[in-house]
């Protein structure tokens, strides 16, 4: 059994705040460098290149990439043979990210409770989600969202007698409800099966999945093309100005689900789709 500390979640997550705040994926930059090459619109094409301005000069300053530093969604993937000392597990990714946007200087954006509208003053508590794998390793996963994609989020409890189409012309449609809204271009994340806490939790695990490599299952992947394209076809463009690239990607994380139903949730995430990961 191998001992992990409170202290050592809480430094790794406070690191984890910062960077995801600052520092974009690699993968994304790519995406983003791209869709400004196949940009036809020249309104569109000089927005996508102050965005990769913008998210070069956040790097290299160690300022945020956006001012919503968002609420901080974390996956924890702990390992069956660790054992947590010290304290709380929950306590300590707290404070982790209670250090992290305090200390970090970054925008507090929380309140505890959704009708009495009080600023917690350090983004807490954050959205924890845990996974038990084998192993002795606790990998973590820093999302921060912003909520003007998150609010953009969308379900719809479909039956089992549905069509792709059915679902596609859906999906495509939540994207053109949203406008600008969500700061295009944006990533798609799609949930599909499960229960409803299950599709919403597998469309916002869909927004983590690598921006510029197929899906590792080809039925998906085709699926996630021909929706893309769709989506691209609206011409909202960056910033809703009009253009091809209205989507930089679309993922789709499917679930074993009921004989009586098909849910599926749309979870949108503007082009900062920010994360980063850590491992002790």
């Amino acid at each position: 059994m191998r001992e992990i500390t409170c202290d050592q979640i809480t430094d790794l997550v406070e690191k984890l705040c910062v960077e995801a705040a600052t520092i974009l994926p690699d993968d994304l930059c790519r995406v983003i460098s791209a869709a400004g090459d196949r940009e036809e619109s020249p309104v569109g094409r000089g927005i996508l290149k102050d965005i990769e301005a913008n998210f070069v000069m956040a790097r290299e300053k160690g300022v945020p990439i956006c001012q919503d530093t968002g609420m901080t969604v974390v996956f924890l993937e702990l390992g069956q043979e660790v054992h947590v000392t010290g304290g709380s597990l929950v306590e300590a990714v707290n404070q982790g990210v209670r250090k992290g946007y305090v200390d970090g200087k970054l925008r507090l954006s929380v309140v505890s409770d959704p009708l009495r509208r009080v600023n917690t003053g350090d983004n807490t508590p954050a959205v924890i989600h845990t996974t038990i794998v084998p192993g002795d390793t606790f990998r973590i996963t820093i999302a921060p969202k912003g909520f003007g994609s998150e609010n953009m989020s969308a379900m719809k409890m479909f039956t089992p007698a549905a069509s792709w189409e059915n679902i596609a012309d859906w999906i495509v449609s939540c994207v053109s409800t949203a406008g600008s809204n969500p700061c295009p271009p944006v990533v798609v994340g799609v949930g599909l099966g499960g229960t409803v806490e299950q599709c919403a939790l597998e469309a916002k695990k869909a927004l983590l999945m690598p921006m510029d490599t197929p899906n590792e299952d080809p039925f998906y992947g085709e699926k996630e093309a021909f929706l893309l394209e769709k989506i691209n076809r609206l011409g909202i463009g960056p910033q809703g100005m009009g253009g091809r690239v209205t989507a930089l990607a679309v993922h789709i994380r499917p679930y074993a689900t009921h004989i009586a139903g098909l849910p599926c949730v749309v979870n949108m995430s503007c082009h900062a789709t920010r994360h980063a990961c850590g491992e002790l």
